[in-house]
């Protein structure tokens, strides 16, 4: 595999190297492989145009795109912002459709005075990539609401490098694009059980009453918060230990809550461990214990869930109750990069779920059963607007699918030669939602092919056969002899295996090959392939996650403010070096704080005043952020030409600062003398007098 299959490839409108050391950080946090590489300087257009550029090349990893309007406006007026905005939008649309990598395209903050002048065209660019799910936006707004800095910009950066932000801000920056990076790259979680007392609310219904309790605003948050993910697709379940009718009165005394008793898809409220009921949901639910994470204000029951379910993500809600909502914000297990109708529509699938499973367990038989469901199964070619569920259905299907082939939006939308049908399931209970794709082209005498999935909930009603049968009627339709299915092994596929082996036997080659005569006439017999078959291995199959849990809890308390993410940034990347003891040490006041400043920066425990800058690390964008700092600290303008005079080092910078000062100083002295001239002897006096007075 190429280098840059598999790199966080950056470009930008301004020089970003600066970001690296925080997406450094980031990459070993949420152990991701991949390689940080950056575009040449301010070409942007040419990466999001070339097919042969880094972004291009960039198979399977993640392609970030860093704007700042503002440096548009510096080749002319508004109308050239206007007009490279428009071709932004074109050239985000071109590398949508052309690259397979997904595309994060941060818009960074323009300068108070150009603030008014970036709407425009942040509202053009958001009009105009609407609709392309292969693409994240992230705004200034968004991102500083998250992560806010006070100092954000560095106009002398800007001047002297074009390096316009501080380590603050791209150390927030970089926090922002790993945190899309996570939410692209990472299987989401799917159920949250939550807690009752302490936790929906302040107080316990058992013995405050369910009239008593009370619904702060810490928990009124909680409650929209959790009610927002559940918009997004994912389910909410109650998990407490308590009287279940307790619990209903409480919902029942408070409709002012955000949430409501019909919103949960599920409950466990009894005295059993949690670890058991996280179980029990798991198996009702037909979902791995790996897909739940578990809200509860008490440490201990996370503790023993976490110990009887290691599976489960089990967070600790805050002690002080006013942290919660901040807390949860930074929770990045909630994250989703997107959200498709189907997720939408999760919670009402799974209650008609539900009632599907009650009906089969009161059906006389299982051909009783699946008459009563009243199936109909409509197979269609692939709509634009369904390319996004599609790519999703790759990602996530695990044991109905015969090849595991996982594919981008991008990878979707460029399938060329090879066509898509969708698979649509309803019954009386209500529609399954896009359940299912085939993706497959013909290859001389054979329909061969690529992708044969389907969701696990539409598993074992026949779906899957018709799917075979339309397979066998293109065939006949295009003249073509057989229907050709190709069956890659996994772990989790094994489903898909015993259905192809209940049609034919696979060759030796592991290709199941059917005429397209017989693939036509496939029908499904009740016993072949059953669903209890399905269902006994779903539940069994888990996320592919890393087999080491990231840390979600110490990301979301340690690592939540710019400024101790810097912190931590700097410390991780710190580095050991050897000096003779004592003999460079800063003689000065002013030696000893320009050697903090010169450490901070090249992540040094300590510089002595006569080690070179670029031997332990500097760069010419260090030396843009050091010559920034001075600035701000001293008020004196250096040029890069003090950097690369000679040997650059601590005593080196400290008298160019004494010159600086030394020559305002002497400016300032030359002005006093301009201003006694012009006075009479007897102001001068006066004057004096004055200055005696007060010394």
């Amino acid at each position: 595999m190429p280098l840059d299959d598999r790199a966080i490839a950056i470009s930008a409108t301004f020089t970003a190297e600066a970001i690296q050391p925080g997406l450094a950080f980031w990459a070993r946090e949420l152990r991701l492989d991949h390689e940080i590489r950056f575009a040449g300087y301010n070409q942007l257009f040419q990466e999001l145009l070339d097919p042969s550029g880094l972004f291009a090349r960039n198979r399977r990893g993640f392609n970030v795109a860093l704007v700042r309007f503002e440096d548009w406006l510096r080749a002319g007026a508004p109308a050239v912002l206007e007009e490279q905005a428009r071709r932004l939008v074109e050239a985000v649309r071109s590398a949508a459709a052309a690259f397979s990598a997904p595309l994060i395209l941060a818009i960074c903050p323009a300068t108070p005075e150009h603030e008014a002048e970036v709407e425009a065209p942040l509202r053009m660019l958001r009009e105009g990539t609407a609709g392309l799910h292969a693409v994240e936006i992230m705004t200034a707004a968004e991102l500083l609401s998250l992560y806010p800095v006070e100092e954000v910009h560095d106009r002398h950066g800007d001047e002297l490098g074009h390096l316009p932000y501080s380590p603050p801000f791209f150390a927030a920056l970089a926090t922002a694009v790993a945190r899309k990076i996570h939410a692209i790259a990472t299987p989401p979680y799917k159920v949250i059980a939550l807690d009752c007392d302490d936790t929906l609310w302040a107080g316990i219904c058992g013995e405050d009453g369910p009239q008593h309790v009370v619904v702060d605003e810490p928990r009124r948050a909680l409650q929209e918060f959790m009610a927002e993910r559940r918009r997004t697709g994912m389910l909410l379940a109650l998990c407490s230990k308590n009287n279940e009718g307790d619990v209903v009165e409480t919902f029942l005394a408070h409709p002012e809550m955000p949430l409501r008793l019909e919103d949960f898809v599920s409950r466990r409220i009894n005295w059993d461990a949690k670890s058991a009921n996280l179980a029990s949901l798991a198996e009702e639910l037909e979902l791995g214990l790996d897909s739940f994470i578990l809200v509860d204000d008490n440490p201990k029951e996370c503790t023993e869930a976490q110990m009887g379910a290691p599976e489960v993500l089990a967070l600790p809600l805050p002690a002080r109750a006013e942290e919660i909502p901040e807390f949860l914000k930074h929770v990045w297990a909630f994250d989703r990069a997107h959200t498709t109708e189907e997720d939408r529509q999760r919670p009402e699938l799974y209650a008609q779920q539900a009632a599907r499973i009650r009906a089969e367990r009161t059906a006389a038989s299982l051909e009783e059963f699946l008459a009563s469901l009243e199936l109909e199964i409509a197979i269609a070619p692939l709509e634009p607007g369904q390319v996004a569920r599609v790519a999703q259905l790759t990602q996530r299907t695990n044991q109905m699918n015969v090849t595991c082939v996982r594919r981008t939006e991008a990878e979707i939308q460029a399938l060329g030669g090879a066509a898509c049908l969708t698979v649509h399931v309803e019954d009386r209970f209500g529609s399954y939602g896009l359940t299912g794709a085939m993706i497959f082209r013909p290859d001389g005498a054979a329909l061969v092919v690529d992708t044969f999935l389907l969701s696990c909930r539409a598993l074992g009603r026949g779906v899957e056969h018709r799917m075979v049968a339309r397979l066998g009627e293109i065939a006949r339709e295009r003249g073509v002899a057989r229907v050709e299915i190709p069956f890659v092994a996994s772990q989790r596929n094994r489903p898909a295996g015993m259905f192809l082996e209940s049609l034919v036997k696979a060759d030796a080659d592991g290709v199941f090959r059917l005429s397209a005569a017989d693939a036509a006439a496939v029908k499904y017999r009740v016993g072949q392939a059953s669903n209890s078959v399905f269902q006994a291995a779903e539940g069994k199959v888990p996320e592919d996650r890393p087999t080491k849990r990231i840390d979600y809890l110490r990301i979301a308390t340690e690592l939540r403010h710019p400024a101790a993410i810097l912190e931590h940034i700097r410390a991780a990347s710190q580095r050991s070096a050897s000096r003779p003891p004592g003999s460079d040490l800063p003689r000065t006041p002013l030696e000893r704080e320009l050697a903090e400043i010169w450490a901070g920066l090249l992540h040094l425990p300590a510089v002595g005043v006569r080690d070179n800058f670029f031997e332990f690390g500097g760069h010419s964008l260090l030396a843009v952020q050091l010559l920034s700092r001075v600035r701000q600290i001293y008020g004196v303008d250096l040029s890069l030409e003090v950097v690369y005079s000679g040997e650059f080092t601590v005593a080196d910078l400290a008298k160019a600062v004494e010159l600086k000062e030394f020559e305002r100083g002497g400016a300032d002295y030359q002005d006093l003398l301009q201003e006694l001239e012009g006075l009479s002897d007897e102001e001068v006096r006066a004057l004096l007098a004055e200055e005696q007075d007060a010394g």
